[in-house]
């Protein structure tokens, strides 16, 4: 079989290497989520991964109290390196050539990113993970997944998260929920969808670059999604 994607962009939340209490790092976790990664590379699609912090850190914690906005997100860029040191050893673990970009610059651990070393990167079959978000605060990792996916030229970016798609209303909540196939970028905006922030969803409906909503959990979610599969909520024009 062959792959729809040539290159992606996997958006990932901190929480898909937390532990059963949904905080820290948790090999186990992280062996998993190398997995599927593997498999998905196996189909030789290039892997770029932004991952987000929210095992370690969430700024809204330290704004409850009072501090410093931009202080807040800073940690949270921190916290996003954290996470990605974490799964490229994890990836490293089984077999694949992985490097690690940072958007602040910390030269000890990781590479600076650069966008055009990113994509060679990808071009070898190295997989890259993008930490530190943008480097900027008041931007949220999911747009720095919707920058890097424009900036890499991904053919899609895949969000990866907790819920199987996009819904008209919490399912968590309510079990009559309807999952959207299909959404507009000007549908998913008008909808307000929690899943991810305006301006991420923004930066691809500019830029053209679909939006894969699934669950990383479910039964290879993933793989399928790769394979051109109707997994989880398509946004799009």
């Amino acid at each position: 079989m062959s792959a729809a994607y040539k290159r992606i962009l996997l958006k990932l939340g901190g929480e898909a290497l937390a532990g059963p209490d949904g905080t820290g790092i948790d090999p186990i976790r992280a062996n998993a989520v190398a997995d599927k990664i593997k498999r998905i590379q196996d189909l030789e699609v290039e892997v770029a991964i932004v991952i987000g912090a929210g095992n370690l850190w969430r700024g809204s914690q330290g704004l409850a109290y009072g501090m410093d906005r931009a202080t807040a997100d800073h940690m949270g860029m921190l916290a996003t390196v954290m996470n990605a040191l974490a799964l490229r050893d994890a990836l490293e673990q089984m077999g694949m050539v992985t490097r690690v970009q940072t958007a602040i610059e910390m030269k000890q651990i990781a590479e600076p990113y650069i966008r055009l070393r990113a994509i060679r990167h990808l071009e070898k079959g190295y997989v890259v993970v993008l930490g530190a978000g943008t480097g900027n605060p008041y931007f949220t990792t999911d747009t720095a997944g919707a920058l890097r996916a424009v900036e890499i030229h991904a053919d899609v970016l895949i969000k990866a998260t907790k819920v199987d798609g996009v819904y008209d209303s919490d399912p968590m909540i309510n079990p009559n929920a309807r999952r959207f196939e299909r959404l507009t970028y000007m549908q998913a905006l008008n909808m307000q969808v929690k899943v991810m922030d305006a301006t991420a969803i923004t930066t691809c409906m500019d830029n053209d670059v679909p939006i894969q909503v699934i669950s990383l959990w479910g039964e290879d979610g993933l793989e399928r999604t790769v394979l051109g599969g109707q997994v989880g909520t398509l946004i799009s024009h």
